[in-house]
This record gives C-alpha cells, sequence and structure tokens, in this order.
C-alpha cells in the first residue's frame, strides 16, 4: 500500500505492527473445509472500499487450491449486509468466509445475526466476532500487537526514530470456536480443530 519502504527498514516517520490478512485466507478456508461435511460452496463477504482487493485475490486462490468454488458478496455499506446473504442463499452457499474489514467490525452483530438466520457456518476476522455467535475465528492475537506496540511507543519516546524499527509481523495466532453456535448449526467440531483452539466459547 506504499507506507513504508520495507519490513526491515521502514523509512519515513512510520513504524510499528501489521499483520497480512491475505495469507490467512487458506487456513481459514482449511478450517471450515474440516468442519462443514461435504463442504464445496463458500460465500465472501468482502468489502472493496476496506482495501480487501489482495486478500479477496488469496481467497480465490485458496478456494481453487482446495476445490472449493466461492461466492463473492460485495458490501459498500451496512444497507448492502441483509442483500448480500439473500444473495448467499440463492447461490446454496454451506458455509461463509467474512474477509477485515473496518465496516464488518463495527456490524458484527448485525453479520452474526444474519448468518445465524442464514444457518451458514462463518469463519470471521477474530474473536470479538465469535463472542458474539460467530462459528470460530483465525488470526492474529491482537492482544499481543497492542502489547508490542506499547513496547514501540517507549522506545520511540527514548529516542529512537520509527525509521529504524522494523515492521513486526504478529508471532502468535489464535484460533476461537463458538460451541454453542456448533450445536445450534447441527454441527461438531472435530477433536483435531478443537485442539488447535486458543479459546473456546461455550
Amino acid at each position: 500500500m506504499g507506507f513504508i519502504a520495507s519490513f526491515a527498514r521502514p523509512g519515513g516517520n512510520i513504524t510499528g505492527s501489521a499483520f497480512q490478512d491475505t495469507e490467512l485466507s487458506t487456513k481459514r478456508l482449511e478450517l471450515l473445509k474440516e468442519v462443514v461435511p461435504q463442504l464445496s460452496r463458500v460465500a465472501v463477504l468482502w468489502d472493496p472500499s476496506g482495501g480487501g482487493a489482495t486478500a479477496l485475490r488469496a481467497t480465490e486462490q485458496a478456494a481453487q487450491a482446495l476445490g472449493l468454488q466461492l461466492h463473492i458478496l460485495e458490501v459498500r455499506g451496512p444497507d448492502d449486509l441483509a442483500r448480500a446473504f439473500e444473495a448467499a442463499e440463492k447461490a446454496r452457499a454451506q458455509a461463509l468466509i467474512q474477509l477485515a474489514s473496518p465496516l464488518f467490525g463495527a456490524h458484527r452483530k448485525t453479520i452474526v445475526d444474519l448468518a445465524t438466520k442464514s444457518r451458514l457456518p462463518a469463519t470471521c476476522e477474530r474473536g470479538a466476532f465469535v463472542a458474539a455467535g460467530c462459528l470460530m475465528a483465525y488470526g492474529p492475537s491482537f492482544t499481543d500487537m497492542w502489547r508490542r506496540a506499547a513496547f514501540y511507543i517507549d522506545k520511540i519516546l527514548k529516542g529512537a526514530k520509527p525509521a529504524d524499527l522494523p515492521v513486526e509481523q504478529p508471532m502468535a495466532f489464535e484460533l476461537v470456536i463458538n460451541l454453542k453456535t456448533a450445536k445450534a448449526l447441527g454441527l461438531t467440531i472435530p477433536p483435531s480443530v478443537l485442539f488447535q483452539a486458543t479459546e473456546v466459547v461455550q
């Protein structure tokens, strides 16, 4: 996106933590395939204004490698959400993957409610969605990233130049699963998936 010259030497006056959502698409689709029997059709909730074009391409590539058919649900505002889920039902989607977007974060309760109404097992961007009722989420530990951000702030306040501090990639990742949602959808989470979970919502 042009903010930095490189992760190792960002240059300019910017540094911090960043994660590449594109690299998580394969893992999220693999998890859905393990949880949803005979999965073949997946709806993708996508906000083109949220900078998610690269993530969408990565999801399409991951789906192709896994033999999954994608149905893209383009959402540009909260008024598009209900229509998007209606389109998913018409496409006979068996599950949903939600790509990262500030819009979706702000309307996660609506998204979870619509997914529940449509009986769509969903993998979401982060644990807050699972707390609201999404089936599962896989992504970086934002708590760990915030802690590292505080460490960087301390260094900069003591005189370090942002240009000299590498932009960090997350080291800790979380898989959060909502067993109550799984039960409501008639799904049994395989032990192999539960074993990977960092948090389980009962």
